[in-house]
């Protein structure tokens, strides 16, 4: 909204300069505007009065002093409507909103906002669920016990992940990728991000890495910067943290990620989180706890193929 008071600022003042280069060079403007307000005040002496049987005709003198102002500036080489306010949306006239709703150039700064805040600027224009592809998972190379193959796993992955978005305003779900390393669990949370940014949610992204620096240093050397970031964490809507497990793991770190956890599950605030281990050994890195709240409050979303990064520079080698 400090946005929106600047540009209304902005544009008053070009008015403003606008009005005295033509009144400097077309007297007759200010001759006309001045007549206008002094119609203007007394249309509405009249109207006060009583005296309304009167008030067509002080319009209609209003009407052609306008007419003429735009002569005026016509004759003098400027364009007719050189004096009107402009706006950089003339549907909400800069105002952010239209009939009380929330006009389409506010919505549009609100997502534009959103992405400059959810640390995933540029990056979803590449990945999105417009630009997946089932191409990379095999329908041969399967799973040793439930023999299902990569491509069945990834159809289901891949459909419960746009259930996720569907419903994200009506459930309360969070989700667990797990699996091989380059198989599309980054890339599966950059496309969720991508739907619920262009609603106008807030999404938060961090590697594990990042995260628990971030956090190290809010506790350690306490700045606005790390204060409003660590609010951003805990208070979005989404909060994804990407390769659990590549961070140096310690009793602080176990102690900050349940605290991350918990915090947003008793605000019912929705979590992704993608790790490179196994079941057992999230199990064994991280605490009983941390497990177990995990377990029972994310869907469990397993991975399995071929190294999608492999698989992309290898065609990129590949002799034409």
């Amino acid at each position: 909204m400090r946005d929106y008071y600047r540009r209304q600022t902005t544009h008053r003042r070009q008015k403003e300069e606008r009005v005295r280069e033509v009144r400097e060079k077309l007297p007759r403007i200010r001759e006309i505007d001045d007549e206008i307000a002094s119609a203007s005040v007394q249309c509405a002496r009249k109207l006060l009065s009583g005296g309304g049987s009167s008030l067509s005709a002080l319009k209609e003198h209003i009407a052609l002093l306008g007419q003429e102002r735009r002569e005026v500036l016509l004759a003098g080489g400027f364009p007719e409507d050189y004096l009107e306010l402009t706006y950089d949306c003339p549907d909400c006239r800069d105002s952010g909103y239209v009939n009380g709703q929330k006009c389409h150039c506010f919505q549009k700064a609100e997502i534009d906002l959103l992405y400059t805040q959810s640390n995933l600027c540029g990056i979803l224009e590449k990945e999105n669920f417009q630009t997946f592809s089932f191409d990379y998972y095999s329908d041969e190379l399967k799973e040793e016990l439930s023999g299902v193959s990569s491509l069945e796993r990834m159809k289901k992955v891949y459909a419960a992940c746009r259930q996720f978005v569907r419903d994200f305003d009506t459930a309360d779900a969070n989700l667990f990728f797990y699996g091989d390393t380059g198989v599309g669990k980054t890339f599966l949370s950059h496309c969720i991000a991508k739907e619920l940014l262009d609603t106008t949610h807030s999404v938060v992204y961090f590697s594990a890495q990042e995260l628990f620096e971030l956090i190290a240093q809010k506790r350690f050397e306490k700045t606005e910067q790390t204060e409003g970031i660590l609010d951003a964490v805990y208070g979005c809507d989404l909060l994804i943290i990407d390769d659990l497990g590549t961070e140096l793991t310690n009793t602080f770190v176990n102690s900050e990620l349940f605290l991350c956890i918990n915090e947003r599950l008793t605000a019912r605030k929705s979590t992704i989180i993608s790790t490179n281990l196994s079941l057992k050994a999230f199990k064994d890195t991280y605490s009983e706890r941390i497990f177990s709240r995990i377990s029972t409050s994310y869907t469990m979303l397993k991975l399995f193929g071929k190294d999608i990064r492999l698989l992309k520079k290898m065609a990129r080698n590949r002799p034409v």
